[in-house]
C-alpha cells in the first residue's frame, strides 16, 4: 500500500467530522499526533481548544449559545507516564481510568460503544502512542494503536469494534482515521483500516498549519498537533482554534 497525501485526504471531503492523525516523521526523531473537530451546527461550532495540564479538553466559546454539551465537552487528549491518549469523545477517561486498573487499550474500549446520536450515530476514534523509556528487543521505542467503535451500517443493534496495532512504525508515515466518510444526512461513518499517509518531516508549525488549511473553512472547528521527541518523550503542542 502506498502512502497517500495527508492534506489531500483531508481536503477531499467537506464533513470528515473529526479526525485522527498519528505517525512518525521522516527523520524518525519524533511521534506526530494531530486530532480535529469540525461542526455543522451552531451548537457544534461553538467551541475552542484549551491545555489541560499534559492534554486538552474542549470549552464553549460563548457558554451562553451551549445547547447540549453531553458530546461536545470532553478531554480530547491526556497523558499517563509513557503514554498519551487522544480521542473523539468522553471514551478518553474511559481508557484512562480502566488502563490504570490494567486493562489494555482494546479491553478498555469494551465498555463503549458508537455515540448515542441517532440517526448518525457517529463513530468513537481513539488512538494512543507509547513512547517507551526502553528499547523493545528491535530497538524501537515507539509503538501506536488506532481504535473505531461504530454502528453497523447505521443500526445500533449492532456496534462493530475494531482496533489497528503498529508496533514499529516506518519513517515518514502514519495513519489517518475520521469519524465520517464525508458530508451527508445521516452522515455515512468511517469504513476499512486507517489511511495510511505521508507525514513528511516538516517542524510542528508548518505541519499544523498545512492541516489547517485543507479542512473545509466553514465546518473546521479546532486543531491540535502534538510533536514527541521518541529519545526524551518531551513534548511540543500546538492548538489552532477558529473562535477567538
Amino acid at each position: 500500500m502506498k502512502a497517500v497525501s495527508l492534506t489531500k485526504e483531508i481536503s477531499s471531503t467537506t464533513y470528515p467530522g473529526r479526525g485522527i492523525v498519528i505517525g512518525r516523521t521522516a527523520d524518525g526523531l519524533h511521534a506526530v499526533i494531530a486530532y480535529f473537530i469540525m461542526g455543522r451546527s451552531e451548537n457544534s461550532r461553538n467551541r475552542v481548544f484549551v491545555e489541560d495540564g499534559d492534554g486538552i479538553r474542549t470549552k464553549a466559546f460563548d457558554e451562553s449559545k451551549v445547547e447540549d454539551p453531553s458530546l461536545i465537552i470532553y478531554a480530547p487528549v491526556r497523558t499517563m507516564a509513557e503514554t498519551t491518549i487522544v480521542t473523539n469523545g468522553d471514551q478518553t477517561d474511559t481508557i484512562v481510568s480502566l488502563m490504570s486498573c490494567g486493562r489494555t487499550f482494546e479491553q478498555s474500549l469494551s465498555a463503549r460503544e458508537f455515540e448515542p446520536d441517532a440517526p448518525n450515530y457517529t463513530p468513537r476514534i481513539s488512538g494512543i502512542v507509547n513512547c517507551r523509556t526502553d528499547a523493545d528487543a528491535r530497538g524501537e521505542k515507539l509503538s501506536y494503536a488506532m481504535s473505531i467503535l461504530k454502528s453497523a451500517n447505521g443500526d445500533p443493534k449492532c456496534c462493530q469494534r475494531f482496533t489497528f496495532e503498529y508496533a514499529h512504525p516506518l519513517k515518514g508515515e502514519g495513519h489517518f482515521i475520521h469519524t465520517y466518510m464525508g458530508d451527508g444526512n445521516p452522515l455515512p461513518s468511517f469504513e476499512g483500516e486507517p489511511t495510511l499517509v505521508e507525514i513528511g518531516n516538516d517542524n510542528i508549525d508548518t505541519f499544523a498549519q498545512k492541516i489547517w488549511d485543507a479542512l473545509d473553512p466553514d465546518n473546521k472547528v479546532s486543531l491540535f498537533v502534538r510533536y514527541i521527541d521518541i529519545a526524551t518523550n518531551k513534548a511540543t503542542s500546538r492548538i489552532i482554534n477558529k473562535n477567538k
